[in-house]
């Protein structure tokens, strides 16, 4: 048993990434941390790039949650593949979050053109708080360098998942 925290920004490929890594495990759980914040119905406030201590009040709610959920289904076996916006040092603290060990992070990060072309090939957008830019920058050159990182930009899903199980022990922070 262990848990894979997959992070990047908006359209990194993360969910599609997430749930096809999951997939390839005897016993596991795909886990969407987002789902945490969406459950808030009244009182939400969303994270900015100058976020309110409330909004940060309730991302790190959210990563409490994820993170004890991620534990709890592991201690029941499963592997879990966990997928979640952790940029900046916000890494560190969901690090030590999560008490299930091995822990593996495993950083998605295209190049800007990429994301922006994959943002707007969606129904929906991500960036409705910050532009691609900025979220990639925050990655980029402001998130501690835990784990294995990868440009995703020329790769397949699948490609990525070969990846990520042929480079293990450096996704390990």
């Amino acid at each position: 048993m262990s848990v894979f925290l997959v992070t990047g920004p908006c359209a990194a490929g993360k969910s599609t990434l997430a749930r096809l890594l999951a997939q390839g495990f005897e016993r596991a759980v795909y886990l969407e941390a987002d789902q945490f914040r969406r459950a808030i119905v009244s009182g939400l406030e969303e994270m900015t790039f100058d976020a309110s201590e409330e909004a940060l009040r309730q991302l790190r709610l959210r990563y409490r949650i994820a993170a004890a959920a991620a534990d709890a289904y592991a201690g029941e076996g499963f592997t879990v593949v966990l997928e979640d916006i952790v940029a900046g040092d916000l890494l560190h603290e969901f690090v030590r979050l999560v008490r299930t060990r091995p822990l593996h992070v495993v950083v998605l990060l295209p190049r800007v053109d990429v994301l922006a072309a994959r943002d707007a090939a969606r129904g929906t957008t991500g960036y409705e708080h910050f532009s691609v830019p900025q979220l990639h920058d925050l990655f980029a050159r402001d998130t501690p360098r835990l784990g294995l990182w990868l440009d995703t930009s020329e790769q397949t899903p699948e490609q990525t998942v070969d990846a990520i199980l042929r480079d293990t022990e450096r996704t390990t922070p």
